[in-house]
């Protein structure tokens, strides 16, 4: 890859890169720091990769920064669990975007990643499968579950509201 081709890059994917993250981790100076690393690594790595490869590899590298970021966090700091209660009453509040945003954040961390690379990024299920290194089966069946999560979630919600 040159750097023309490298700029090209830049230009295509940092935008839904960096929607992808911030999605994931819900804090944009974070994300752009997941960002501006995963183009660092592309940068150094940019006479070994094929350009047609690029973007599969900058969504890998970023997730799995993030991953060690969100990893690392959940070391530093002690989250207050609330109970399953207290998180229905507080639902009652939220509007449709916000409760979804809740809603995903219940789901497991692959389950996450894929719901938003498929239903918010429009990734195929092949290009998925690419940036988790998973096969296309495990990709498909995350999706469906996580979906699944979700929906039983939603309708916990509307049942309180």
């Amino acid at each position: 890859m040159n750097q023309k081709e490298y700029n090209t890059c830049v230009e295509a994917y940092a935008d839904r890169l960096f929607r992808f993250v911030v999605k994931q981790i819900g804090h944009e100076a974070d994300a752009r720091d997941v960002v501006q690393h995963a183009f660092e690594v592309l940068w150094r790595k940019r006479e070994e990769l094929i350009f047609g490869k690029a973007k599969s590899f900058l969504f890998t590298v970023a997730r799995n920064h993030m991953i060690d970021n969100i990893r690392k966090m959940k070391r530093i700091e002690q989250v207050e669990i609330l109970p399953e209660n207290a998180q229905h009453a507080e639902a009652r509040n939220f509007e449709l975007k916000e409760a979804l945003d809740l809603g995903l954040q219940r789901l497991t961390e692959i389950q996450r990643t894929m719901i938003l690379l498929r239903d918010y990024e429009g990734y195929s299920y092949k290009e998925i499968a690419q940036i988790t290194e998973l096969s296309e089966a495990q990709v498909k069946i995350n999706i469906f579950r996580g979906r699944k999560k979700l929906q039983k979630f939603l309708i916990s919600i509307e049942k309180v509201i």
